[in-house]
């Protein structure tokens, strides 16, 4: 038979037919009866399976009916087809395949293959492949859990999560343990490629997972989790799938897939092999865990018993044998294999403890008399050195079969406090009776305290005996004017347990003492009080010295209050803790309602940041600190201080309070304000033939374009796009004009307040922006270095381009004088910036000859000026220095070659313009 791919043949005979429909009339159910004539051309098609294939025209190729990979499975010949089982995926209408089985068989020249679909077959063979795979997978995943040494199990467990979740292709899992506080942890968790991160290691989950009820798999919704919180703070908003697993008498584990539905995802899979898949993992975790906390428990324990030389022993009395513990026999060096015989136990012990060891360890075996016993045995490789070991032993089974089990604690420690504290207790008594405070005991009896116990330094202290102030003597020797304190001492013991007060008790030669007794009340079990302990010591210089103090206190109080400063002490918080009258007065405030209030409240958001900087540099070595502050007064001005801090520390170095002096510096600082303002206008005065030179260039070229666009519309010749191009130059020159007007309304208006971050190339570039066109038509050329600067600086952006101005305009005027004098001079002023690591440099250089080194010096005194009379105040640059100044940097000067250069330095407060400098 020839190859028939493609081939079109003739139409099938009247036999063909007939036994086409002699096929068709034996069509079985889910079957495909397809009928090809000897060039292997389908002639005809039948069966129930026909109506959902993508039906071919008649006649057509076989390979038209399959996919492709069936397609390139058809033989050349179809005999050779003949004896074969044939499997071929055919192409449904819906886009789909459809399998089909069956066999191919001939009669009379008539091909005929009989097909049967069998997808439901090869599904039901895949679900029982995936489901095989699960399992065995769980399977391989636990022995490798259980071969995983204890360091390495989280890392072994997230693996295993890693293969598990690349299998099923979850994008995040985890695995939760209840943790020691009753709420659940991540144990281990995975997280995809490009997944979000749902879990951490050791992430505490809460008691979410309480609200998931019962030990089945459950899949979680996403309106599920929207209207449950908690359980939305787990999983997020995504669906979820959890499967549980719980031990009888254990804690229970969660397998917990993070963004995954598993009916969508494995279809296969149902919730039984879910279960046991986690169950496989869960089981060989908590074994390993098991083994480890039991490993862990036999370590301590071993550990425990070498760190306290303790362990337990067992004796039979029928071999006597002493069986010890490992840690035991080596504290002991009795390490023996079979045990340890008692002679060679009664050999490492005491001589004088032996025999009662013995005799006792008899009785336990023969009567069970269960006894505790301290001894000293030998220590090892010491000789005649012997430690304190505690006994305790107890009878153990019956009488036929009783053992004797004990335990050996070492309580050489306890042995040697003991025997220090006996020390320490000799010592105390004699410290007692050589004290220079007088140490005495007054017994309770039925609601008074009688002294029945005094030391003997009471006879250095006071010159009376204990039996002198017996009997209520001791009241007849207090000072008239503290028998309420002393009266009073006695009913705050008996009340409060105890008591310390000062009052004043006469001597034996009539003078008096200030006594500061401190006594404590001891009480029985039962809560009555049995007597007081107490203390008379002699402070009475320290008394007179406290009460001199608080006359000189008194009299600082009145010298602050009456002061003219404004005085107060503040926390590092910046709260009140003091204020005099002239700040409460300044602030429209009395003096106790200030105190607690916050310093802060009164500074913006700015000054605050500052008045914080600069108390964190307050230290031990340097305490002061001196700044100007300005003040947002509600109602009212602002208000500027010459405030002074000074530090005070505790034992540690900490700021512990601040003591400040204020002085209002408003007025000065409003009148250097009005002197900058001043120099301001007089420097736009300077400039405006160079404004008026600067308007009148775009009033030129709207006026020529206005003139042009008229003469070509008197001619009747105006096209749109000749107009819209002269409509455009117009806009452009009203722009610049209006961005010249800005400019100037803004610098010629009053600077603000407090200072402010701003760029300082700005500065720059709107003084260079305003004397361009004025020196260029002078004939002086302006050169602008390029700058890659990303700094702010703080202070007033106007006032800094009023220095710019003056330092440029200055640097005019004095190239000008040399042309006149040299025609052929050809002036230049170069402006450049220069960043350091804390401070930013503006030069301003020209090439005008520079300065004589005789009035160098005196460059920027108020008033002092080189230009001829009714050409210059004296006043630009005092003025600029005031204002560098004032912004916390300096001005200076200096002769370079061919001319002068002028300096600003100005701190650099932070790196604002680098996010711009990447943007662009």
């Amino acid at each position: 038979m020839a190859n028939w791919f493609g081939r079109r043949e003739r139409p099938a005979t009247a036999t063909e037919q007939a036994a086409q429909l002699n096929v068709a009339e034996q069509q079985p159910p889910h079957a495909l009866i397809i009928s090809l004539n000897e060039q292997g051309m389908v002639v005809a098609a039948s069966g129930d399976v026909l109506r959902e294939l993508k039906v071919q025209s008649i006649p057509s190729p076989l390979a038209d009916w399959l996919c492709t990979t069936s397609a390139r499975s058809v033989p050349a010949q179809l005999d050779e087809w003949q004896g074969q089982v044939i499997d071929l995926d055919f192409l449904a209408a819906t886009g789909k395949l459809i399998a089909m089985r069956g066999w191919l068989h001939v009669a009379e020249k008539v091909w005929t293959l009989r097909m049967m679909s069998v997808g439901d077959l090869l599904e039901q063979s895949h679900i029982v492949d995936v489901r095989r795979h699960c399992l065995s997978q769980g399977a391989l995943f636990a022995a490798r859990i259980r071969s995983e040494s204890p360091g390495r199990l989280p890392q072994a467990l997230g693996e295993v999560l890693s293969a598990l979740a690349h299998s099923w292709q979850v994008p995040n899992l985890a695995l939760a343990l209840p943790s020691p506080g009753g709420d659940w942890q991540v144990f281990a968790r995975h997280q995809g490629f490009q997944a979000p991160e749902l879990w951490r290691e050791q992430q505490s989950l809460g008691v979410a997972l309480a609200l998931l009820k019962g030990d089945r798999p459950q899949q979680l919704t996403a309106r599920e989790l929207a209207d449950s919180p908690d359980l939305r703070s787990v999983f997020g908003s995504r669906p979820a799938f959890a499967v549980p697993y719980q031990r009888p008498g254990s804690a229970s584990v969660w397998l917990l897939f993070g963004g995954y539905c598993a009916a969508e995802q494995v279809p296969a899979l149902r919730v039984g092999e879910w279960s046991q898949l986690t169950s496989l993992i869960a089981e060989a975790l908590l074994q390993r865990l098991q083994a480890q906390r039991v490993e862990q428990e036999r370590d301590r324990l071993t550990v425990l018993q070498g760190l306290l030389g303790t362990g337990w022993w067992e004796f039979t009395s029928g071999s006597q044998l002493f069986e010890l513990s490992p840690t035991l026999a080596n504290a002991l060096a009795l390490s023996r294999v079979g045990g340890v015989l008692l002679a060679d136990w009664l050999s490492v012990i005491h001589p004088a403890d032996r025999d009662e060891f013995r005799l006792r360890l008899t009785g336990l075996s023969v009567e069970g008399q269960n006894f505790v016993q301290c001894l000293r045995m030998l220590e090892p490789g010491k000789a005649n050195e012997y430690r304190w070991y505690r006994v305790q032993a107890e009878a153990k089974g019956h009488a036929n079969a009783l053992r004797v089990c004990g335990f050996l604690l070492d309580i050489s420690d306890i042995k040697q406090q003991e025997a220090l504290a006996s020390a320490a207790h000799a010592r105390l008594s004699n410290l007692i009776a050589s004290s220079p405070a007088a140490i005495y005991v007054q017994a309770y009896n039925d609601g008074a305290l009688e002294l029945e116990f005094c030391s003997a330094s009471l006879q250095p202290l006071l010159g009376w005996s204990l039996e002198q102030l017996t009997g209520g003597q001791l009241a007849e020797q207090v000072h008239p004017d503290d028998y309420q304190v002393f009266f009073d001492r006695a009913r705050r013991l008996l009340r409060d347990g105890s008591v310390s007060c000062r009052y004043r008790l006469r001597d034996k030669h009539g003078a008096y003492h200030w006594l500061l007794d401190e006594a404590k009340l001891l009480r029985d079990d039962q809560g009555q009080p049995l007597e007081a302990v107490g203390l008379w010591l002699d402070v009475t210089e320290s008394t007179l010295a406290a009460e001199r103090i608080r006359e000189s206190e008194e009299r600082y109080r009145v010298l602050v209050e009456d002061s003219p400063a404004m005085i107060c002490r503040y926390k590092p918080d910046l709260t009140l803790s003091f204020a005099n009258r002239p700040l409460a007065a300044y602030l429209d405030a009395e003096p106790d309602k200030l105190v607690g209030s916050n310093l802060g409240s009164w500074l913006s958001a700015e000054q605050l940041q500052a008045f914080e900087q600069r108390l964190a540099g307050l230290t031990v070595e340097q305490p002061l600190s001196t700044a100007e502050i300005c003040l947002q007064l509600p109602g009212r001005e602002h208000a500027w201080w010459i405030w002074a801090d000074r530090g005070i520390f505790d034992e540690h170095g900490q700021l512990i309070e601040v003591q400040a002096v204020g002085r209002d510096n408003t007025e000065v600082r409003k009148a250097q304000q009005q002197l900058f303002q001043g120099a301001k206008m007089a420097t736009l005065g300077e400039m405006a033939t160079g404004m008026a030179h600067e308007m009148n260039q775009p009033l030129n070229v709207m006026r020529m374009a206005v003139a042009n666009v008229l003469k070509r519309l008197s001619m009747g010749e105006l096209p749109n796009e000749y107009l819209q191009e002269k409509l455009m130059r117009i806009e452009s020159q009203v722009q610049r004009a209006a961005r010249l007007v800005d400019h100037m309304r803004v610098f010629g208006r009053r600077s603000e307040a407090e200072q402010q971050l701003f760029d300082p190339l700005q500065a720059v570039e709107g003084a260079v922006s305003m004397l361009r066109d004025g020196l260029s038509s002078k004939g002086v050329e302006v050169q602008v270095a390029e700058q890659s600067i990303a700094v702010a600086v703080r202070g007033h952006a106007d006032q800094l381009e009023q220095v710019l101005i003056n330092l440029m305009v200055n640097a005019r005027d004095a190239m000008l004088d040399k042309r006149e004098k040299a025609p052929d001079f050809s002036p230049c002023i170069c402006v450049e910036a220069e960043q350091e690591p804390e401070w930013l440099k503006v030069h301003v250089a020209d090439n005008g000859g520079g300065i004589e080194p005789r009035i160098m010096e005196r460059i920027f005194e108020p008033f002092f000026t080189t230009k001829e009379v009714g050409k210059g105040t004296g006043l630009g640059l005092s003025v600029s220095y005031g204002i560098i100044e004032q912004m916390g940097g300096r001005l200076s000067v200096d002769n370079q070659a061919g001319g002068a250069r002028f300096t600003i330095c100005l701190p650099i407060a932070s790196q604002v313009r680098s996010t711009q400098a990447e943007t662009c």
